[in-house]
């Protein structure tokens, strides 16, 4: 008996992604989404896409943000976010990730960022789905190479380089954070965490959600969701990845990953293995 199905609870809703030989450190992705509602989750990548129909309602960096149609959307690396409609339709969208060492080795600069998430404007929004389109459409690595480049383009003007993002500041939880993202099969007690920081427990919960915007497990969890993600890609089994990262069984990972990316990991895999 599968956990989750292959397919939404709702018939409309669909995600799917790809991935390219010719172009590691880049994902695909496109979706209808009504009835979901995405937990906190990272991509660990810079997230750029279109809201193409309806509406999204995100939360970033501890804002709250609405994304009607026409809405760019940009994510920068390592950031914790949701999603869910904001509508009664739900809202189709195109998205791009793009590894941050595979952006500066494309573009020749260092250190992309993006101070602004959200811009609704549809002489930027629509030409940059249409690129998004064209690149999912190309049949050939050189087509969709230099749409990649025409993509970059046109994102150029909103991004900023060669500067530290403000929230790169060195904080008190930054060793926290780490210590998450490299004991992801580890069991992690709360006081342990805390003792990270000097803090109490109690002292140290209030204060990390205030900071971060998520629970300690919430971070936890969308670390070893992503890394589980990585090793899908690489073609490893989904009880093998799942134990990996921390998680009890396949089913669990199966729950999680579909919470998180809306689709299980077997049709995962499937399409990325597909599109290559």
């Amino acid at each position: 008996m599968k956990v989750v199905p292959d397919v939404f609870p709702c018939e409309q809703d669909r995600a799917q992604f790809q991935h390219f030989a010719e172009l590691p450190g880049i994902e695909l992705y496109q979706a209808h989404i009504s009835r979901y509602a995405f937990e906190p989750h990272t991509h660990e990548a810079f997230g750029i896409g279109t809201i193409e129909s309806g509406a999204q309602r995100f939360r970033y960096r501890g804002a709250n943000y609405t994304a009607p149609q026409h809405s760019l959307i940009m994510m920068n690396p390592d950031e914790l976010h949701t999603g869910e409609s904001a509508c009664d339709d739900g809202w189709r969208y195109r998205m791009i990730y793009i590894d941050p060492q595979e952006m500066d080795r494309l573009t020749g600069d260092r250190h992309w960022w993006f101070s602004e998430a959200l811009r609704t404007d549809v002489r930027l929004a629509q030409p940059f789905s249409q690129l998004l389109a064209q690149m999912w459409q190309a049949e050939t690595a050189l087509e969709r190479e230099s749409t990649l480049l025409e993509l970059l383009e046109l994102m150029r003007p909103l991004a900023r380089q060669g500067e530290p993002r403000p929230a790169e500041a060195t904080h008190r939880f930054d060793a926290v954070r780490d210590y998450l993202r490299e004991n992801l099969a580890e069991p992690v007690r709360l006081e342990d965490l805390a003792a990270l920081a000097s803090l109490s427990p109690w002292h140290f919960l209030r204060s990390f959600k205030q900071h971060f915007h998520v629970t300690p497990h919430q971070m936890l969890m969308a670390f070893r969701l992503f890394a589980a993600k990585q090793q899908l890609a690489r073609g490893e089994s989904a009880a093998t990845v799942a134990a990996s990262v921390g998680l009890t069984d396949q089913a669990h990972l199966t729950r999680a990953f579909a919470h998180r990316y809306g689709i299980t990991p077997g049709r995962y895999q499937k399409q990325v293995f597909h599109s290559r």
